[in-house]
């Protein structure tokens, strides 16, 4: 028996069932005690994710020279439309005399500062986050319960510390809602999908077992040192696992029904379909971890940390899916279908529903279709120029308006736009004068700060003249940093924004390297599986075009629900790497069903019957793959909301319309010329009248 029949066999076998249930109880136990501390592990802190070569990453470095903590600024501001009264600089200054006494707070506050209109006032105070930048939470909390409206007087609370703190809270709890929505939505679609009030939950415990298996070890990974993970990754493991497993669980049942129809004996059945489903689950699973694994080569540690542990995640569900699955299935027995239950010798629908009327359809005439197909697609492609993935303002970065974006409003209108989140240089103390003369030059910067001296070096903060955005504050960047290395002695930039436009410029530089690293990975996969070249190719073209598709639609959604079509700086690469990777997946069902079907019957009749009796369980997988990542789309950050929502329209694109209509008429035209250069292209094929 070869290794592949034996492994087969292994979770469908009378009594090897058992040891597999056994094996994955205590794989359970010990998965459900350690996945959730991988939650202490996340980093959200944008600058820990800096290539170390980056100038910001090394002004962090420098400034622990200049202080004994690490600090972030809030900034307090005050406004009454009408002018700033006495009573107004009072309470001003008696919450910086609270606050004084806050032990995260340093003992002399800044003073607070009028503005020129008369109409607000403004409070800079240094956070001590101590290393931890989840304290900022608790510490903007802290400040909001003593800094809050007074007759008529608006109060907010914004600044660096303040965009955190709000970026940060929007993560609590995420993972819960998450799980709930996701297991809701998963739950709903299975129920309908399969009519039965008892198969769903099958399904439904295998993926839960994987994503905590996943999960605990990510959070070994994590803790010791190997990966860097953050609220983001956190987010997309559970809907890639949810999505993926659920897909594979799908192909799984819905082969073992199909063999069921045939043989008496269910362990025989199981058998079965492991083995004829085992080569497109893992030929799946294998190309999305080896994508996500190309990750690695991406300068940005957040998407480093992505890479390894959503691979890590896909591989828990892939065999969660081809050993716990089946054990359950089988040990279950035939009744879990109920009311549905299939017996040996009932009639296959496939060959008389829907999706082979489709197949036949296609075949009288699989050109014009193929062809009227790519142009609609070319046609959505095109709104993908509209996209601007430059970056998001902080105002941007959320769904909704929290404080801090409302106070950087108020900031704006009144002050300095970039107070709060000022430019720090450290340069050459030598050259003070001279670094100083250069940063008031510039027109982008407002204000400069007192220099502060420690050893050889000088340090300033420069507060932004303009709005700290990436389209006003990166230029202004570029061109201090231009000007600096061309003046006396060495002064470098870094500061949140600086830290924002190195991440830009760094994610920019990963698109370049990691997408067609990604294209090759799975284009050579899918020569291995299909053993062809022809067919590969032409899967590739159209997964790409499917790609620009889907950008094109959630460009032109981005400026109806959100007023922009501003992108996060990692949403190509992130929208690129899940498209083409899970996109393909669907093409990878169908194709390897098409060559086990032609080599029976023909590249013609083989690829009308592998539409119709895998376009059902196809189309079920893009619908649940799609629904678990529109659950990303529920939450209030802008960038898990796009990733979720580009996802989304991508795989619905490619199981409703790529996999179901395009390639299966391209496969007609070319006919057995797609398996070139294979010996199956060399087989003479039935006449088309035989297939139509």
């Amino acid at each position: 028996m070869k290794l592949r029949e034996r492994l087969a066999a292994l979770p469908s076998g009378r009594r090897s069932k058992w040891l597999v249930l056994t094996a994955w109880l205590l794989i359970a136990f010990v998965a459900f005690s350690y996945a959730p501390r991988l939650a202490d592990e996340q980093v959200n802190d944008s600058s820990t994710f800096l290539p170390k070569s980056a100038e910001s990453t090394q002004v962090l470095a420098l400034e622990e020279q200049f202080r004994e903590g690490e600090f972030l600024p809030a900034v307090i501001v005050y406004q009454r439309e009408s002018g700033i009264t006495e009573a107004d600089v009072a309470l001003a200054e008696a919450h910086r005399a609270e606050i004084a006494y806050f032990k995260w707070a340093p003992p002399t506050l800044p003073p607070v500062v009028p503005s020129e209109d008369g109409k607000a006032l403004q409070l800079v105070v240094p956070v001590d986050v101590a290393g931890d930048f989840t304290s900022v939470v608790d510490a903007v909390d802290e400040l909001r319960t003593v800094a809050t409206d007074a007759d008529g007087l608006t109060v907010r609370v914004t600044g660096a510390a303040g965009i955190n703190g709000d970026f940060l809270r929007a993560f609590s709890d995420l993972n819960t809602t998450l799980l709930l929505f996701t297991v809701s939505v998963v739950t709903i679609i299975l129920l309908i999908t399969y009519r039965s009030p008892i198969l769903w939950l099958i399904p439904i415990t295998t993926v839960i077992v994987a994503e905590q298996l996943a999960g605990a070890l990510n959070w070994v990974l994590a803790s010791n040192g190997v990966i860097v993970v953050n609220g983001q990754t956190v987010s997309i493991i559970l809907v890639l696992v949810f999505g993926a497993g659920t897909d594979y669980a799908l192909l799984l049942i819905s082969r073992y029904r199909e063999e069921l129809r045939l043989q008496a004996d269910r362990h025989d059945a199981m058998r079965t379909a492991v083995l004829r489903t085992s080569g497109a689950i893992t030929a799946s699973a294998f190309t999305v971890a080896a994508a996500l694994l190309a990750l690695r080569f991406s300068s940005l540690e957040s998407t480093r940390g992505l890479g390894p542990a959503a691979a890590l995640a896909i591989l828990c569900a892939w065999a969660a899916a081809l050993t716990l699955l089946p054990a359950i299935l089988v040990a279950l027995g035939r009744w879990v279908f109920w009311p549905f239950i299939p017996h040996a010798g009932d009639p296959s629908r496939a060959e008389s529903g829907a999706w082979s009327r489709l197949g036949h359809s296609i075949a009288r005439r699989p050109r014009p279709v193929w062809v009227v197909t790519a142009l609609g697609l070319l046609v959505l492609a095109g709104s993908s120029t509209l996209l601007d993935a430059s970056g998001l303002p902080n105002a941007e970065r959320f769904r909704t308006t929290p404080p801090s974006v409302e106070g950087q409003a108020l900031v704006a209108a009144h002050f300095d736009a970039g107070t709060g989140t000022p430019l720090v240089i450290i340069g050459d103390a030598d050259s003070a004068t001279a670094i100083t003369e250069v940063v008031e030059s510039n027109p982008g910067i407002g204000s400069v700060s007192e220099p502060q001296t420690a050893g050889q070096l000088v340090r300033f903060e420069a507060t932004l003249a303009v709005a700290p955005t990436p389209a006003e504050a990166y230029p202004v960047i570029e061109e201090l940093r231009l000007d600096l290395s061309s003046a006396p002695g060495i002064a470098i930039v870094g500061g949140d924004l600086a830290v924002d436009a190195d991440v830009a410029a760094a994610a920019q530089r990963d698109r370049l390297v990691v997408i067609p690293l990604v294209l090759l990975i799975v284009f050579v996969i899918l020569i291995m599986l299909l053993r062809a070249l022809t067919a590969p190719a032409l899967l590739m073209g159209t997964v790409i075009l499917s790609f620009f598709a889907a950008i094109g639609v959630c460009t032109l959604i981005f400026a109806a629900v959100l007023g922009s079509t501003k992108g996060d700086v990692n949403y190509p690469i992130f929208a690129f790497i899940f498209l083409v990777a899970l996109g393909v997946d669907y093409n990878i069902f169908l194709m390897t069903r098409v060559r086990e079907e032609a080599g029976r019957l023909g590249t013609q009749a083989g690829t009308v019957r592998a539409l119709a009796v895998t376009g059902g369980v196809i189309t079920s997988a893009g619908i649940v793959l799609a629904a678990t990542f529109s659950v990303l789309a529920t939450l209030p950050l802008t960038g898990l909301f796009q990733i979720g929502l580009t996802v989304a329209v991508g795989v619905l694109i490619d199981a409703l319309l790529v996999r179901s209509v395009l390639v299966p008429a391209l496969t007609l035209d070319l006919d057995r010329r797609v398996w070139w250069p294979s010996a199956l292209a060399k087989r003479e094929e039935p006449e088309p009248a035989q297939v139509a």
